[in-house]
């Protein structure tokens, strides 16, 4: 999150200043404009930390909201939170005002790991993607919810249909949970590898082009072997090269144990050094280890590069 934190109040002093606005007014600075009563259209709502997750979190699914962090004793806060809600207001629901005064709700702010009040954070997705602190100009403001907008309307159907005048679009139905997958994650989960690995099996032969399926397997796979594995014939490996079952055995040890270019490397090693039947037991043994990445993994795409060479 960006943090533009000029003009904010900080607030290592929020106790000491709530604790003094019990005994006296705190003063309002010359000029500032007394706050006006909170609207009380959705778009702009108080937030508590009961009603944090059911306001803040879940509403950030449908579209973004933004929290206002505040307090009473806070000068550059009357100043900024007026420009916030009548922004709210105009936007129509393309974005929600949550306002949330620190004092009575400090676990929200700690939360935050906020410094200084006033403070802007973007909630989008249940995530923070965005923040500012102090009190900004209003066109400062504007150009800030419109970059928020931009960058989030492709995935978040709620801010256009607000901005087209239609009201905020309600989450879709979760799908139906996959019971050929349920039964599979419940083996692995048992530690019955083989039956998981049989029903991401029984997966693919319905549907061999799906990927989850294929990706599962792969892993059910590799941590089967890797469980059984020795450590100990990593050192065997290291001392007997011609070793095809101690070389692959070892490549699923190391990779078990985040040595994943040590694992990439030894295979590739065995490739280099070898041909027919050992050469191809190397190359397909590598090519399932690179299943278990990220295709574009940086540590697979060299390691692809560096096959292809091998095998060419």
């Amino acid at each position: 999150m960006s943090a533009a934190l000029s003009g904010a109040v900080d607030l290592s002093a929020l106790k000491a200043r709530a604790e003094a606005a019990n005994r006296a007014p705190a003063p309002v600075p010359d000029g500032a404009p007394a706050p006006p009563a909170a609207p009380t259209g959705s778009f702009v709502i108080d937030v508590t930390e009961e009603t944090f997750q059911a306001e803040v979190v879940d509403r950030s699914l449908q579209v973004p909201v933004v929290v206002d962090l505040w307090a009473e004793w806070c000068g550059p806060c009357k100043q900024l939170s007026p420009v916030l809600e009548r922004l709210a207001l105009a936007a129509n629901g393309a974005w929600i005002l949550a306002k949330v005064d620190v004092d009575a709700n400090p676990r929200i702010a700690q939360v935050f790991g906020v410094q200084s009040i006033p403070t802007v954070v973007a909630i989008a997705g249940g995530q923070p993607v965005e923040a500012f602190a102090g009190a900004q100009p209003e066109p400062q403001i504007k150009q800030w919810l419109d970059g928020l907008l931009d960058a989030l309307r492709e995935r978040m159907p709620g801010i256009r249909a607000a901005e087209a005048g239609g009201e905020v679009a309600a989450e879709p139905e979760p799908e139906p949970e996959d019971q050929r997958f349920v039964a599979a994650e419940s083996a692995f989960e048992n530690g019955d590898f083989d039956g998981a690995a049989v029903a991401y099996q029984k997966i693919l032969d319905e549907e061999p082009a799906n990927e989850q399926a294929k990706a599962a397997l792969a892993q059910v796979k590799f941590l089967a072997r890797a469980e059984a594995a020795d450590p100990s014939v990593v050192v065997r490996a290291d001392t007997s090269p011609e070793d095809i079952d101690a070389q692959l055995a070892a490549a699923d040890v190391e990779l078990a144990g985040q040595m994943v270019e040590k694992a990439f490397n030894r295979l590739l090693g065995v490739i280099r050094r070898t041909s027919g039947a050992d050469r191809d037991r190397a190359r397909t043994h590598l090519v399932e280890l690179f299943g278990l990445f990220s295709p574009d993994d940086p540590s697979v795409a060299k390691a692809r590069r560096d096959l292809a060479s091998a095998l060419y």
